[in-house]
């Protein structure tokens, strides 16, 4: 019997620009502040992360890549939409 798997997040970072960014993490608070300090992803090079915006669990991190592509296709107002429904 293997042991069960870790859960992983796709989570979405506000930019000082506005621009929200989307990403996979199994510690999505570790990870924004590493986006914060300038590290992890050259998306925040231009205009620093704000906040944590959105996060979601999923069963594991194969499926936290598939709904972070499903995330990426979606239109800007339908992301906002998932942030602003978020608890």
């Amino acid at each position: 019997m293997s042991a069960p798997s870790k859960p992983w997040f796709v989570y979405l970072v506000r930019a000082a620009n506005g621009a929200l960014y989307c990403g996979i993490s199994d510690d999505p608070q570790r990870r924004f502040a590493m986006h914060r300090s300038g590290r992890g992803a050259r998306f925040f090079h231009t205009s620093p992360a704000q906040a944590l915006v959105y996060v979601e669990s999923c069963a594991d991190k194969g499926a936290a890549l598939r709904r972070e592509r499903a995330l990426k296709r979606l239109s800007k107002p339908a992301k906002e939409a998932l942030v602003a429904a978020a608890p």
